[in-house]
């Protein structure tokens, strides 16, 4: 990394999870000024209720930003700190919904990177909801905030092609490196003054991309086939796809990550397990649905021989 700064953009950077590192690293490569970096409050997290950083402040706290964690984005103490950072630039990229007092604060403004082609996808979960729905392809999106969510003008679109056996894990990790470049380049477009501002399509019938629950992830085993494998992928590897298992007259809730489709005809009732040559498969509208990798309650992801070595099912055992 250069020790020339290029100072012509004095960034404050905001986000939270791994997703926003990618961009963080790329603006700092790229040897723009990062004055400051906003991310959440340390939370405790896991069994053992650990306080966590979030991973943009240890990256952040790694590379020597000043870092802010602020509870209340309209706290008076934090826009006073925000504002003595004299930015003139906000990226945003996995962040919360911002008030207008921070994200018209700097003189270029604040925009953010979306994981979707916009006007598509707004909303919190676009990669999961593309893979549920189907989607063949997706992209990201950087654009300007405004006082609505994921409205504003658009600068730059990058798509990417939903390939048959993505998980919204394996399509996170390529969304965020393409958008990563996606946010160094229209950095560069803001520090040249080049930088256009396409107003979103309105008139397109918009699908959207609404936070995921716990009754989401229930899968519905009189679905089509193809709905539910791309429902499965679509939670995977988080927050996971989940059904029951009834065995031996227990129901105990299962988490599935990973399938495969075997299309075929069957008198079975939907959601019956099959054990055929050390495979596990579920009868389904279509066909089965082959399991591969899945998680019973207490126990660590297992791939399904070895879920098979220590379940007896029984001949009625079933999934609903």
């Amino acid at each position: 990394m250069s020790t020339s700064k290029n100072n012509s953009l004095r960034i404050v950077f905001m986000g939270t999870p791994e997703f926003a590192v990618e961009s963080l690293k790329n603006i700092l490569e790229a040897d723009y000024n990062v004055v400051g970096v906003i991310t959440a409050p340390d939370r405790p997290a896991g069994r053992g209720r650990k306080v966590q950083e979030s991973a943009v402040k240890q990256f952040a706290v790694k590379h020597h930003l000043k870092v802010l964690q602020p509870t209340n984005l309209k706290d008076e103490s934090f826009l006073k700190e925000l504002k003595g950072l004299n930015a003139n630039l906000q990226v945003v990229v996995a962040f919360r919904m911002l008030p207008k007092v921070v994200w018209q604060m700097p003189e270029h403004g604040t925009f953010n990177l979306h994981a979707s082609l916009l006007p598509q996808y707004r909303g919190a979960a676009p990669i999961n909801w593309a893979i549920i729905n189907g989607e063949k392809e997706t992209g990201v999106s950087t654009f300007f905030i405004d006082e609505k969510i994921d409205t504003g003008s658009i600068v730059l679109q990058k798509t990417e092609k939903i390939l048959p056996n993505d998980s919204a894990g394996s399509l996170h990790d390529r969304l965020m490196a393409i958008g990563a470049d996606l946010v160094v380049e229209t950095c560069k477009q803001i520090e040249t003054g080049t930088v256009t501002r396409l107003p979103q399509n309105e008139s397109l019938e918009l699908k959207s991309a609404p936070k995921i629950h716990k009754d989401t992830c229930r899968i519905d085993w009189n679905a089509s086939m193809e709905n539910i494998y791309n429902h499965i992928r679509g939670l995977s590897p988080y927050p996971g796809a989940w059904t029951k298992l009834v065995n031996d007259g227990k129901a105990d809730q299962m988490k599935i990550f990973k399938t495969e489709m075997e299309q075929t005809e069957h008198d079975h009732n939907f959601g019956k397990l099959l054990v055929a040559k050390k495979s596990l498969k579920v009868a389904v509208k279509d066909g089965y649905i082959s399991l591969l990798e899945l998680q019973l309650p207490g126990k660590r992801k297992m791939q399904v021989n070895e879920v098979l070595n220590g379940l007896n099912l029984e001949k009625e055992a079933h999934l609903r």
